[in-house]
């Protein structure tokens, strides 16, 4: 495996918001006092130039700037970041740019100068046009502000606009998810992420969960969601995710295929591959304030690199590939694991004679069952010790 076959992302992490979420277990720290944000964007810049020796000569295909609420920072502060990813890397001149936006933080200004700062993608983080279902969960706006967002960023000359819509919400009904999507759908926009809110650990909602929709009830909606989506010319190519024409996203098609990422900023994860068939993980302190101190102020000071075992590799590449509609091929199974697809076939035998896994002559995909049951098959796949990744979002 030559680590320059593989493609390469930048994620950037900006780890403050308004009010943290109750079902939120990203990294993101509540709002209290100004935001330090020069000097955040300072140590970013800092990071940045750390990071970018050991990717020396492979081009940065798409760059991820999420949170948080990254659309706190203003436009200047983004220019400057950007002007430093093209100064200290090989950003491609194509490069998908994306920054996420909260409905309740937008700006008409601010989306333009992001727009004019390089960023060509924006992911707006609706969840949901319903004002009661909004406030079960803790969202800072209501369907209004949401629905001016999506054209505040269109009059801003976005033409890539991603739209978040969470389903099996708290007392929500098969009625008002239809609405959801019908709204977002009516709105436009190129991308549309489509997912199931989960109750996730060290979260409000974990500790005191809320009344969800049954399995059966949470399994119709989500039917009735994909199938108005793709009536409605969105192809789903991923578990959560639909474009439009030619608007899949490039960077998270790159967590989902197994490519490399640097990470910058608080609590930032990365995966890097070598040419001697080793792939390494490593993390960046979670706390802003520890985190900038160290990339500041101790200079010798980096994040703690962990070498991926066999297992490890083989279960995050499942974990991420078997989410796409399409599966994987032979070629991109070999190409980043460095592994021999026959092997892998011969592991997952038991779940292709059980209907779950589909083996092509070039390929595996999850069988509709499979893809419905897809949390139970990856545990099926756990290594004893398994080091899972974050998820990414759209």
């Amino acid at each position: 495996m030559q680590a320059t076959e593989i493609p390469l992302s930048l994620y950037i992490h900006i780890p403050w918001c308004i009010r943290k979420c109750p079902y939120c277990d990203f990294n993101s720290h509540q709002k209290r006092s100004a935001l330090p944000e020069i000097r955040y964007v300072d140590a970013l810049i800092a990071d940045l130039k750390k990071q970018a020796g050991a990717v020396t000569g492979r081009s940065i295909d798409s760059v991820y700037i999420g949170g948080g609420t990254p659309s706190l920072f203003s436009a200047h502060s983004i220019e400057r970041l950007l002007d430093a990813v093209a100064r200290e890397t090989a950003l491609a001149q194509d490069a998908e740019i994306t920054i996420e936006a909260n409905p309740g933080t937008f700006d008409q200004q601010n989306f333009a100068g992001f727009r004019s700062a390089g960023v060509n993608r924006i992911s707006i983080g609706v969840q949901s046009f319903d004002d009661v279902l909004l406030r079960a969960l803790g969202r800072i706006h209501d369907a209004s502000t949401a629905k001016q967002a999506v054209l505040a960023a269109k009059q801003a000359h976005f033409e890539n606009i991603n739209i978040d819509v969470m389903y099996a919400l708290p007392g929500q009904t098969l009625k008002q998810a239809r609405q959801d999507i019908e709204q977002a759908i009516t709105l436009a926009p190129s991308h549309i992420s489509y997912y199931q809110l989960t109750l996730e650990p060290h979260t409000h909602f974990y500790r005191h969960p809320p009344t969800l929709p049954g399995d059966e009830l949470g399994w119709a909606i989500q039917q009735q969601g994909a199938d108005l989506l793709t009536r409605h010319g969105w192809k789903q190519y991923e578990v959560s995710a639909y474009a439009k024409d030619q608007f899949i996203c490039t960077h998270n098609l790159n967590y989902w295929q197994f490519g490399d990422y640097l990470g910058i900023g608080a609590g930032a994860h990365q995966k890097i591959s070598f040419d001697t068939n080793s792939v390494w993980r490593s993390e960046k302190p979670k706390n802003p304030l520890q985190y900038m101190e160290q990339v500041l102020n101790e200079p010798t000071a980096g994040p703690t690199h962990h070498p991926l075992s066999q297992d490890e590799l083989v279960f995050e590449f499942l974990l991420n590939a078997l989410r796409m509609k399409a599966g994987f091929t032979r070629q991109l199974f070999e190409r980043n694991t460095g592994l021999s697809f026959t092997w892998l076939v011969t592991k997952l035998q038991a779940l292709v004679q059980e209907g779950l896994v589909v083996q092509l002559d070039d390929g595996l995909h999850c069988s509709e069952t499979g893809y419905r049951y897809l949390d139970d098959l990856l545990m099926r796949l756990l290594p004893e010790v398994p080091e899972t990744p974050p998820s990414p979002v759209a």
